[in-house]
């Protein structure tokens, strides 16, 4: 196919491609505007040169356009080749909008394509345009891929597509496709410009998705190609058959039926219904209907119109099915198969339906007409009822006009369930008895007979009144035979005795006949047999004939001329034992006259009769019947009877006629009628006969005649024979044949109408014996798949009736194969061509192979005693009992870890090896172990749920059991799964029990998600809390130890976060609530920031949020809301509308082992204390309501803040020598110092209460606490026995407000507990391990550590730990300062180095070594690490530098102007107190710090200036003053890093004793002095309070540091080996078990004051926190200071030698007594 446009070609630029193929031409203007803007210059992009020839330049025109706003100024290049060329280049400039053309020239050289570019320049950049030149080339132009429409297998679907010409030269092309696909035209040649439209025509053969390229190949000599992506994608199609009428017997309803019944439908009507088909695809579905092939005979009562179609996608395609039956009674089977495309499916339609006709039928099957006398007349009524709801055709055979009885309507039309009433007319001719039985014959139904009878009396004769019962009697004396003779012989023989009566009143022959021969009885004969078997038309009658006449019927043929007709002699015999008299019934007006027409014949002997014809109308048809009656001659009068029972009816004579009277020339009516015959006779076995009926209506206006020629067609019987139709009337005719076999038989009837041999009809019938054939599935072979023993198997076996007769089958199974086989059904009725399935059942019973056999027997529904009572067929079946087990693929299953409440499923895989399908039952057994009661658990119900308990596994396959797992408990599940094969004896587990076989086993561990705080730091206001004291404001500890608990069942009312409130405040459903206690600070300071590290511990992920109430709340309408609020929702509503609190992030997911960090915030902008309760809610766990609360107080308010009221000492042991220090901490919130004071009323009151004891001692009652800092308050808590006490101390502030706090402390007895255990406890690190993870924003640095634990230490001893400050910052240098809150701390705790630069990236290592100041203490040391960025404090040492020179300058200069002068002075005012004030006021002392921060000494707290209100006002306030002076720099603000030092010192004596082990680890060294040496004494002679000192240790004192030193280490360390030797003690033990000797009662005065001064070495000293409260204990420590010299240390090692050996004796001595201990004193 070629196409061809018409013009010039165009140019090829001027064809843009669309999508599909479609390609537009566009103008030559719009083509060549292909253009972009290039800083506001619109050009194009490219200029092309088309049709060139040597020799001849070519312009073209580039235009420039200025779409800018502004004028632009440009230049430009002259292209590089010579080929091109344009005018030389100057300076453009366009105003806006305005446009400038460009020449460019071509002039080509050769024949050759040509490309060059022309650059412009301008301020922003450059721009180029190509100049291209081509030659003229084949190009095509076509989508490069197209998608075709989804389609089905071996269907056909297109799309088109355009290709087009593009080039400058003819160009053919041919295309190359791959299969399934094929282009139209495959082949073709366009010209320039020109476009052809292809079609791609897509046929596949497999569904599945195709993506191929075509190729096509185009051009001259030399080929090009280009490919085109075909995509389409093929499917098959799925076709349902929906039935929509209503249900049909013995099919289940659903929504898709497959059997289509039309019910009973009246014969000859047509009946159509319709069933979709529906496309349950994606695709169209092309199909064909067929119907199965069906023999030759088969009536194709079923009809459709379609026999293809396409059903569209997703749609339904509708079938219209007809159905005409044409024999009554039978039942239609058929099927239509609906087969898709390619066959690959066939879907099978079942249509049935049965065929109903008219149910005709008498009141009455006699009228009695009694008797009338001679010329009288006599009706009665008859009546006739058809129940059915099909119109009935019906016709007495009987003709009134020549008959003694008549009926008003011999036929007609009965229509459905109506009754006619008929008149029959009783006119007798002859004083005789009348009887004659005339048949009705009924269209589609057998013949009916009535009895007419009655008797006519005249003057003279007077016969005996026929009545019913003579009928009754006749019958029975003819089936007897006794109907012969006449009434006077039967008479005398009844008289003779030969004759008897029965009880009936009938004759019979005499009783000597045998007994076991009963008389013979009168059976109503069918009535189809009646009527043909007369004698007459057949060869056989069912009873001998009493009368004859011949001929019964006869022809006169043409009779003309009319006065020529010959008579017809007609023979009537006499076959009966007595003289008979014949009685003809006048017919008047009749052409057809009886001569004689009363005659007697004699017995046994014949008379003959003329019937004369006497036309009298030429060209006409004539038709009669002839009646006449025969009757014992004795019967003529009734006196000649005796006995009433030998009276017999008369016998009824009939004769058709029929004659013409048509001229040879003249041509005969055309008869004008309708003929309903069936095509075949009614299905019957062989050797039966068949009848079925025929209807002829005259629908002309004349008489018709009929005729058939029996001997034309000697096998169908037809009667009546011949006859004559009136107009408008109807003849039924019934037709009967004999077929002796199966094979197919053709019947051709000729039917003669108006006496022409023109107008025969021939009818044509075929008729079949059917023999019983029934088709077995699979050639009689049944196999079943091997089965376990005991189980069943279901296969649906299917037998089809191949014949036209309804048939009856029984299967019969042997008896000893019952138990193993069973059908259902067993027996049933199989309509004609119609297929059933049958379940068979094999149950093997044991291991073997089984080969059995069944018979099926099938039968005529009603059957024939000639035709054989049935056939047997045989079935096969095979099958095969086998053993088989289940396993499962994992026999163990680990689920690993499931939230508690929720669900996880999982698949366990079950295989059967085995050769056989498994059909299983499936039981779980619980076990639950962990940290639980048994018996509790035990009752629980089961955790684990099967999908479904119950299925089957085929052979040699496998099956997924989904299992659900819900545990209900943090406990560890295991789940035993069991199995049992199911058999028909056992169908559940009870019965099974014993029989389960171990399948798998599951194990699962039900978790809640864990989440705890795993670190803690503060910034902003609260920088200055320690980690120790945040960790106790947060209630950290507690809510840890919640969170590792199981959730309560309330906490688990709402799984997870949900908005479930109708109220501001929501409601609880946590046990617990908890303070967040964010501290106190000045209004308008910094945002309280707290840090808290959050880590998922567990092992699976935790969903975390933290809900304020507004987040619990619901959203409701503006109605439903309360308008009052209450004061705490008032409360709650300013903190949540001013975001006073804040959660950063508020939610989040971790995984298991991950850490985020979340930032909680307090502003301080309003004076208050602030509450806002917030809940935490862990997803599927806990749900813990925190208690956010926050103190804000004024700017020089005093305020201490107070975590709790409630403080907890640590356990101290009864009788401890000496006790330790602990500390309870004191935390300034405000931005002044705070004066607190310790009431200690109730500390002396309960001292008096324990004799005098001091149970607890505070060792600074007075203290200062710089602002933003916590202060200690030591105490020494001394119990006098085991017990709880609890004191309640008033701490005053001097300023502010007070608290009272309760102070216990518990005293335990170290026999029964153990002190080392308790101790150890007291030491043990607390809940937050101190990550390192956890930073603030802005932090450079990190601690390694962020708490050091030393444990339990002895006095005298030095700890040391290693920590590491990491600079984390990539790029920035830090400058670190180790500061120490107190005096104390300092002189026992030393850093190394105490500052330092760490550069960035880089790690600096810090010595902390603790040594205890003697006495045994507590040890709880906040440790500040200042972290200040280099940069900022080179810039600030920078500014204060500049600041200061300003100051110097501003201190000696001054300006004075005229103008407004009052003004500058009001301005300069407030800088010249500011520089005065600078003047006066000393230096910060940070600040010199700062700039020598090379070498940093320890960084003391300087006041901070107060800040306004808030933060913004400040902004404003410094800007304004900004304007008028320059304000001095502040120093860089430094990050604070806190380490918790915690530790306990003992005495040595106390470390020995509790800690033994432990003791050679430490080394005992000489304990360092705050004070030098060298200023303790000045001349040697006297100590510090002016006593003379002793000689002895003059030159002891004299000695220098270094040398005190030496000695004080080596004896130190040959006392501590004298302790470690073993041998050492057991010299000492012996040496006390020695006497003791008499000189040791003398006692010397040194010795004594030796004594006496180590007395007074073992006091410890305490010093005030605050010296300035107390001056005169300061001084008198002061002045105690010189006593403790290096002589004195060394004394005091002697001394605790000493004491060391005397607690040596005294354990000797406990070890003596009674290993029973003492009861503790009673506390008083």
């Amino acid at each position: 196919m070629l196409a061809q446009a018409h013009g010039e070609p165009p140019d090829p630029d001027s064809f843009r491609k669309l999508c599909c193929g479609c390609v537009r031409q566009l103008s030559a203007r719009k083509a060549k505007k292909k253009k972009s803007v290039f800083w506001g210059i619109e050009v194009a992009e490219t200029l092309r040169w088309h049709g060139w020839e040597l020799g001849k330049e070519m312009i073209k025109h580039l235009i420039l356009k200025n779409v800018h706003k502004k004028t632009q100024k440009l230049s430009y290049r002259c292209p590089s080749t010579r080929f091109f060329f344009t005018v030389f280049p100057q300076p453009i400039s366009l105003s806006p909008g305005m446009s400038l053309t460009l020449p460019i020239v071509f002039r080509p050289a050769e024949k050759r394509e040509y490309e060059d570019s022309i650059c412009f320049k301008k301020a922003e950049g450059e721009f180029s345009v190509t100049l291209r030149a081509t030659l003229p080339r084949p190009c095509l132009s076509f989508p490069a891929a197209v998608q075709l429409p989804i389609c089905a297998v071996h269907n056909v679907t297109e799309t088109t597509f355009l290709v087009r010409n593009v080039g400058d030269l003819v160009t053919a092309f041919a295309w190359e496709t791959p299969s399934p696909f094929y282009m139209i035209p495959d082949c073709g040649m366009l010209s320039p410009g020109a476009e052809c439209m292809v079609t791609v025509v897509f046929q596949p053969k497999e569904a599945m998705v195709y993506d191929v390229a075509a190729t096509c190949w185009f051009g001259g000599e030399e080929k090009q190609k280009r490919s085109i992506q075909i995509k389409a994608q093929a499917k098959y199609p799925y076709l349902r058959v929906s039935v929509t009428e209503e249900e049909y017997e013995g099919v289940r309803p659903g929504k898709f039926r497959d059997v289509l019944c039309f019910g009973s439908v009246p014969v000859g009507t047509t009946v159509e219904k319709c069933v979709e088909i529906f496309n349950m695809s994606m695709v169209d579905a092309p199909c064909r209907i067929e119907r199965a092939k069906d023999p030759l005979l088969r009536d194709h009562v079923f009809s459709c119109d379609v026999s293809h179609g396409v059903v569209p996608a997703k749609g339904k395609l509708v079938l219209c099915i007809r159905f005409q039956p044409q024999t009554v009674g039978e039942h239609s089977t058929d099927y239509f198969t609906i087969i898709s495309a390619g066959c690959l499916l066939q879907t099978v339609l079942k249509v049935a339906g049965s065929c109903k006709g008219p149910l005709v039928s008498l009141h009455q099957h006699s009228v009695d007409f009694d008797w009338i006398n001679l010329g009288e007349s006599l009706m009665q009524m008859l009546k006739i009822s058809n129940t059915s709801d099909v119109p009935a055709y019906y016709q007495f055979d009987i003709d009134g006009r020549g008959s003694v009885f008549s009926l008003d309507h011999p036929c007609g039309v009965l229509e459905g369930t109506t009754t006619l009433a008929l008149k029959v007319t009783f006119r007798p001719t002859h004083p005789i008895s009348y009887h004659r039985r005339v048949v009705c014959l009924v269209h589609h139904q057998e013949p009916m007979y009535v009895d007419f009878f009655g008797t006519c009396h005249s003057d003279i004769a007077k016969p005996a009144i026929l009545q019913a019962r003579h009928l009754s009697w006749y019958r029975t004396n003819m089936v007897r035979g006794l109907t012969f003779y006449p009434p006077d012989i039967l008479s005398v023989m009844l008289k003779d005795g030969k004759l008897q009566t029965d009880e009936k009143g009938a004759l019979m022959l005499p009783t000597e006949i045998p007994q076991d021969k009963p008389p013979k009885e009168y059976s109503e004969a069918n009535s189809k047999t009646e009527y043909f078997y007369d004698g007459v038309s057949s060869d056989l009658a069912l009873f001998p004939p009493h009368v004859s006449v011949s001929p019964r019927e006869y022809d006169f043929g043409c009779c003309v001329p009319l006065h020529k007709v010959e008579p017809l002699p007609l023979c009537v015999t006499n076959h009966t034992k007595g003289k008979i008299t014949v009685a003809w019934t006048p017919s008047h007006g009749s052409a057809f006259q009886v001569s004689p027409e009363i005659c007697d014949i004699p017995p046994l002997k014949s008379s003959a009769f003329r019937v004369l014809f006497q036309p009298t109308q030429l060209n006409s048809l004539y038709a009669a019947e002839l009646e006449g009656f025969a009757f014992y001659k004795v019967l003529r009068h009734y006196s000649n009877i005796e006995e009433d029972a030998t009276i017999c009816p008369s016998w009824c004579l009939t004769v058709r006629l029929r004659a013409h009277t048509y001229e040879a020339e003249r041509e005969h009516f055309i008869p004008q009628y309708v003929l309903d015959v069936p095509k075949t006779f009614p299905p019957v076995a062989p050797n039966t006969d068949t009848y079925c009926s025929m209807l002829l209506l005259n629908t002309g206006t004349s008489l018709i005649t009929f005729s058939v020629n029996q001997a034309a067609c000697p096998s169908v019987l037809l009667k009546p024979c011949s006859g004559h139709i009136i107009p408008g009337g109807h003849q039924i005719f019934f037709l009967s044949t004999h077929p002796a076999n199966t094979v197919s038989q053709q019947h051709v009837v000729p039917l003669q109408l108006n006496s022409c041999p023109g107008y025969t009809k021939e009818i044509a019938l075929k008729s079949c014996g059917e023999s019983l054939l029934l088709l077995l599935e699979g050639d009689g072979n049944l196999y079943f798949k091997p089965l376990y023993i005991g189980t069943s198997s279901t296969r649906m076996y299917t037998i089809k009736n191949c014949t036209r007769l309804p048939m009856v089958f029984t299967w019969k199974i042997h008896q000893s194969d019952s138990k193993i086989l069973s059908v259902s059904p067993a027996a049933g009725i199989l309509q004609p061509y119609e297929a059933m399935a049958q379940a068979w059942t094999f149950t093997p019973d044991k291991e073997t192979k089984y080969l059995l056999r069944a018979m099926v027997f099938v039968r005529r529904k009603s059957p024939d005693p000639a035709s054989p009572k049935s056939v047997r067929y045989t079935l096969r079946i095979v099958g095969e009992g086998v053993l088989g087990t289940i396993r499962a693929q994992k026999e163990h299953l680990d689920l690993g870890n499931v939230l508690v409440g929720d669900l996880q499923s999982c698949s366990v895989v079950l295989l059967n090896d085995g050769v056989c399908s498994l059909k299983y039952i499936l039981s779980v057994e619980q076990l639950i172990t962990g940290p639980c009661d048994p018996e509790e658990v035990r009752s629980d119900p089961l955790a684990l749920e099967l999908e479904q308990s119950r299925g089957t596994i085929p052979a040699r396959s496998k099956a997924f059991v989904r299992i659900t797992v819900r545990p209900a408990r943090r406990l560890h599940y295991t789940w035993s799964i069991k199995y049992v094969i199911c058999t028909h004896t056992a169908t559940d587990l009870a019965s099974t029990k014993e029989e389960q076989q171990p399948l798998c086993c599951i194990v699962a561990t039900g978790v809640y998600p864990t989440l705890c705080i795993t670190d803690a730091c503060s910034a902003g206001s609260a920088s200055g809390i320690s980690k120790l004291h945040l960790w106790r404001l947060f209630s950290l500890d507690t809510l840890n130890e919640y969170l590792e608990r199981d959730p309560t069942p309330s906490e688990l009312t709402y799984r997870v976060p949900t908005r479930h409130s109708t109220c501001l405040i929501p409601p609880v459903y946590t046990p617990l609530l908890l303070d967040f206690n964010f501290g106190a600070a000045p209004v308008g300071s910094e945002p309280t920031l707290v840090m808290l590290l959050l880590t998922n511990k567990g092992v699976v992920p935790v969903e975390w949020a933290f809900l304020f109430p507004s987040d619990q709340k619901m959203d409701m309408e503006h109605w439903a809301e309360d308008a009052e609020f209450s004061p705490d929702e008032l409360h709650q509503m300013r903190i949540q509308d001013n975001q006073l609190f804040s959660v950063t992030p508020k939610s989040g997911k971790l995984l298991p082992g991950q850490e985020e960090s979340v930032q909680l915030s307090h502003r301080h902008d309003f004076i208050g204390t602030d509450h806002l309760p917030v809940l935490l809610k862990v997803s599927y766990g806990h749900e813990i309501l925190l208690n956010f609360s926050g103190v804000t107080m004024e700017q020089d308010q005093r305020y201490i803040h107070f975590a709790s009221t409630k403080h907890l000492f640590a356990p101290i042991a009864v009788g401890t020598s000496h006790p330790p220090i602990q500390i309870y901490e004191l935390y300034n919130g405000s931005s002044v110092p705070v004066m607190f004071e310790v009431q200690l009323d109730s500390i002396v009151r309960m001292q008096k209460e324990n004799f005098q004891h001091p149970v607890f001692v505070c060792l600074t009652p007075r203290g200062e606490i710089p602002p933003g800092t916590t202060g200690h308050i030591e105490w020494i808590f001394s119990p006098l026995e085991a017990g709880i006490y609890l004191v309640d101390v008033l701490i005053h502030i001097l300023g502010g407000e007070s608290a009272l706090i309760t102070f216990q402390g518990e005293g335990y007895d170290p026999n029964t507990i153990g002190d080392t255990a308790t101790s150890s406890e007291v030491l043990s690190p607390s809940a937050f391990p101190g990550s390192t993870k956890l930073t603030v924003p802005g932090q450079a640095a990190t601690l390694s550590h962020h708490r050091i634990c030393l444990g339990n230490i002895p006095d005298c001893t030095k700890a040391s730990q290693l920590v590491f400050l990491n600079n984390i910052s990539e790029s920035k240098a830090v400058v670190f300062a180790w500061r120490i809150s107190t005096c104390k701390d300092k002189r026992v705790l030393h850093i190394a180095p105490e500052s330092g630069v760490v550069q960035p990236g880089e790690s600096i290592p810090c010595f902390i070594t603790l040594r205890p100041s003697g006495s045994a203490s507590f040890y709880s040391i906040d440790l500040v690490c200042e972290v200040y960025i280099q940069e900022s404090l080179v810039r600030y040492e920078r500014d204060l530098q500049e600041w200061e020179r300003e100051k110097e300058r501003q201190a000696v200069e001054f300006t004075i102007t005229e103008k407004d002068l009052g003004t500058k002075k009001k301005l300069k005012s407030p800088a010249g107190r500011s520089s005065d004030s600078a003047e006066t006021e000393n230096p910060p002392e940070s600040s010199a710090v700062i700039r020598k921060y090379k070498t940093l000494p320890p960084i003391k707290n300087h006041p901070m200036p107060n800040l306004p209100a808030g933060h913004f006002q400040r902004r404003l306030l410094l800007d304004k003053e900004a304007s008028r002076m320059w304000v001095k720099p502040e120093p860089p603000k430094p990050t604070l890093l806190h380490l918790g030092v915690t530790a306990r010192s003992y005495s040595i004596e106390e470390f020995f004793s509790n800690f033994t082990l432990e003791f050679p680890k430490y080394f005992l060294s000489h304990p360092f002095s705050d004070q030098p040496s060298e200023s303790k004494f000045v001349d040697g002679s006297k100590d510090g309070d002016g006593t003379d000192m002793d000689p002895k240790w003059v030159s002891l004192a004299a000695a220098s540091k270094q040398e005190l030193q030496i000695v004080t280490d080596i004896l130190t360390g040959v006392i501590r080996g004298l302790l470690e030797n073993t041998q050492f003690h057991d010299a000492v033990r012996r040496s006390l078990d020695e006497p003791i000797p008499y000189f040791s009662q003398f006692r010397c005065e040194e010795s004594a004051e030796l004594q006496d001064r180590r007395q007074c070495s073992t006091v410890p000293s305490r010093v005030s926190a605050s010296p300035d409260l107390y001056p005169e204990k300061d001084r008198e420590r002061k002045e105690m200071r010189p006593e403790t010299s290096p002589s004195d240390d060394l004394l005091e090692s002697w001394e605790r030698m000493s004491e060391i050996l005397h607690q040596l004796r005294e354990q000797k001595e406990m070890m003596s007594r009674n290993t029973n201990p003492a009861p503790p004193p009673s506390r008083a």
